[in-house]
């Protein structure tokens, strides 16, 4: 792949982020573009932060069993492989933000 297709892919794809995290937005935010991994940590006993990577394991298994159907010789879609790449892209995005958000209130600094 030349330069100039891969910088395509990668404009595209960010765009389709930006546009699914402003989409989303309205969707699962309550007041706290967060707050759904916050929920579910608090149901889980865990942490935002897992909580985020467990909604990202069900892309990634995803993903996972599209490899094997290529070495089965079957290709998915390019819309169903866009929608769980972008959506992996998404969920690190919300993940940098969990991060950034503890690291702001972290009272032990």
């Amino acid at each position: 792949m030349n330069d100039k297709c891969f910088q395509k892919i990668v404009n595209q794809r960010i765009e389709k982020t930006k546009q699914t995290l402003l989409a989303k937005a309205d969707e699962y935010a309550r007041g706290d573009r967060l707050s759904n991994f916050k929920k579910i940590a608090a149901l889980t006993d865990s942490t935002p932060e897992t909580a985020c990577l467990g909604l990202v394991a069900k892309h990634i298994v995803a993903l996972f069993d599209f490899t094997n159907d290529l070495e089965q010789g079957t290709l998915q879609s390019q819309e169903r492989w866009d929608e769980k790449i972008g959506d992996i892209v998404a969920y690190m995005v919300l993940m940098d933000a969990l991060v950034q958000e503890r690291e702001k209130h972290d009272i032990t600094k």
